[in-house]
């Protein structure tokens, strides 16, 4: 036995690459069978060009094997294996990668990228060392008669011998570390527990992952058992294949039933219902990867929350490197789920966090693209589906319109979609300018919290009248998306309440003036009675045989101003300038200007019935209730 040293780093190195790289310790695992996988693919590569080596792919497997009472865990692969020289020199010197070094040599070979080895940075071996008080290595390389020893505590060196070893490959154990008040080791002996760390992390390695597996069956009934029989169970083991090995965006897309791509959402995601729509991805170019998303059609019960985490699962040649990966989804489409898969990811010394490379970059714009392109796709075939769609994530594409200073509008104007005043059906924005008439000047929409009663406003008769189609925004961030939007196709938006909404001849404009100037008296005497709860009294350009109606001057429009208030009830700042209008050809008008003449306490009357109208209709709440009732009634009798 020889007893070397470590070549490359101090004690503090290691210390650091067993405690400060990985998050997490069950991480181990992951780095072994990875290391497996990739001396499975040495041989496999071997295999293309030298036609000695003889090799039955459909041999290729890693073996695990736990030992309860000697407390290890044993990961065997029969891949190309390792020489004395190659032990010592990629786990005698900390950060030296044979993977790596392997892997340039191919390429210089081959003249271009070969195989798809992700363990090239050298350290993932030493992993073992977070729940392992002592490593063993026993291996043989490929064409060698000769096996070798390596075994370290992971302290000051290592030690190398020559022994015995049956056939080609490498198994490592791991002599588990005494239980702690902190850290119980004993779970990694649980069979349940190995095969979970499988399945979460290396589910899809290219080779089998093999256990043999401790199980329990019932014993055949005798023939000659009574009715008093009781089952009898025995205990028995059988090798059980772990992993999948091949995922289905590995797959061609015309190989994966629907049925398969349900099975896989309900799986992963703990889903009841099915996704509304899959996008298989695979692509090839100056990145390569593949990649499956899915698009559902609920939102999960804490997606409009701070707490929810969007993110893809992110993959790199098979092994789980990210369980959400954030910066492959923008915010506006963070509804989306999935996983992504390449080989050309720049990843960083532990493979658990991701730099911000251009790979990835392109990766992300290019995921955006096809997410939008199959959103439109559905808008447009399946529509039913897309409304679900917009039902569930709808007020999430707004929050995208309306974020990074409407960076983004170009992008998701055209998923928009809105009720409207044409039968209550949804209409996209293009839809709705396709069947405008020629002499439509704007875009219509109305603001409220029931577009079934948004249609009925009095200020929107006119313009139904004149057969103008309206959206109806019934979602509080509708008015900050039409301020963001401003207008489509070259038309602006315009609101019900403007007005300005219908242009008006010159004759028009001077015969309200005038009718203005007949009955300020009124108009004053209104202002006086309602006193701050208006800011202005006037007669409305709006109306047609509505005799009210309550609307805002200025940047905040009264649904603004119940957003803001909702937000924040103390704060009187973002409050809309309120003005109620007044229709002079109604009699309700004619009614009142008596009343100002004849009798002003009847005339207050009127006008808190009429503000009280104009505030039921705008959908605002009465100040006081029982006293707006008892009005009523006073004005009944």
């Amino acid at each position: 036995m020889e007893k070397k040293e470590f070549q490359a780093e101090s004690q503090r190195l290691l210390d650091l690459m067993i405690n400060s790289i990985y998050t997490h310790k069950e991480i181990f695992l992951r780095e072994l069978l990875s290391n497996a996988s990739d001396a499975l693919d040495k041989l496999a590569y071997r295999a293309l060009t030298d036609d000695k080596v003889g090799l039955d792919r459909s041999q290729l497997a890693i073996t695990l094997t736990t030992d309860e009472v000697g407390r290890t865990i044993t990961v065997s692969d029969n891949g190309i294996g390792m020489t004395r020289q190659e032990l010592e020199s990629n786990l005698g010197t900390i950060a030296r990668s044979g993977s790596l070094q392997f892997k340039k040599e191919m390429e210089q070979q081959e003249g271009e990228k070969t195989a798809d080895i992700i363990g090239q940075f050298g350290v993932g071996f030493y992993a073992a060392f977070m729940v392992a008080k002592r490593v063993t290595v026993i291996s043989r390389a490929h064409g060698s008669d000769e096996a070798w020893k390596w075994e370290s505590d992971g302290a000051d060196g290592y030690t190398l011998e020559r022994c015995k070893k049956d056939a080609v490959g490498t198994d490592i154990i791991l002599l588990l570390k005494d239980n702690t008040d902190q850290d119980s080791y004993d779970e990694y002996l649980q069979q349940y527990r190995i095969a979970q760390l499988v399945k979460k992390y290396s589910d899809y390695i290219r080779y089998p992952i093999r256990m043999l597996m401790h199980k329990a069956r019932q014993k055949p009934r005798p023939e000659d058992a009574g009715e008093d029989y009781r089952p009898e169970w025995e205990d028995y083991e059988e090798w059980e294949t772990l992993n999948s090995m091949v995922p289905l965006w590995q797959r061609p897309k015309n190989e994966v039933t629907k049925e398969e791509y349900n099975r896989y959402y309900q799986e992963q995601y703990g889903a009841w219902d099915e996704p509304l729509s899959v996008i298989h991805v695979s692509a090839e170019g100056a990145v390569e990867y593949r990649a499956m998303l899915y698009i559902p059609g609920k939102a999960p019960y804490d997606f409009y929350t701070r707490e929810y985490e969007k993110g893809l699962q992110l993959y790199s040649s098979g092994v789980l490197i990210m369980d959400k990966c954030a910066d492959l989804l923008p915010e506006h489409f963070r509804f989306v789920r999935g996983v992504v898969d390449s080989p050309d990811l720049s990843l960083n010394i532990s493979r658990e966090m991701l730099q911000h490379t251009r790979q990835l970059k392109v990766i992300a714009g290019n995921l955006e693209k096809k997410i939008k392109a199959e959103l439109l796709r559905l808008q447009k075939d399946e529509r039913e589906k897309y409304e679900t769609f917009w039902k569930a994530f709808g007020p999430q594409v707004k929050m995208g319109i309306l974020a990074d200073y409407g960076a983004h509008k170009e992008l998701l104007t055209d998923l928009l979609l809105f009720p409207s005043s044409q039968e209550g059906k949804y209409v996209t924005l293009a839809e709705y300018a396709a069947r405008m008439p020629e002499d439509q000047p704007y875009l219509y929409y109305a603001c409220g919290q029931d577009a079934a009663k948004l249609t009925h406003l009095p200020q929107a008769e006119r313009i139904l009248d004149k057969g103008y189609e309206i959206l109806c925004l019934t979602d509080e961030m509708d008015p900050f998306v039409m301020n963001a939007l401003m207008k489509y196709q070259d038309k602006e938006f315009k609101s019900v309440d403007d007005p300005d909404a219908l242009p008006e001849s010159q004759e028009e404009k001077e015969a309200l003036e005038q009718k203005t100037q007949d009955n300020q008296e009124v108009l004053d005497f209104l202002k006086k009675v309602l006193g701050d709860a208006v800011q202005e009294v006037r007669l409305s350009r709006l109306l047609k045989s509505g005799a009210v109606c309550l609307t805002a001057e200025g940047p905040v429009t009264l649904e603004m101003e119940r957003y803001f208030r909702r937000m924040d009830p103390e704060n009187q700042e973002m409050r809309a300038r309120r003005v109620l209008e007044l229709n002079p050809d109604s009699q309700a008008f004619t009614a009142l200007k008596r009343a100002v003449a004849e009798d002003q306490e009847l005339a207050g009357k009127y006008a808190q019935l009429l503000y009280g109208q104009a505030l039921l209709i705008a959908g605002e709440e009465l100040p006081d209730a029982a006293q707006f009732s008892r009005l009523v009634c006073t004005l009944m009798q």
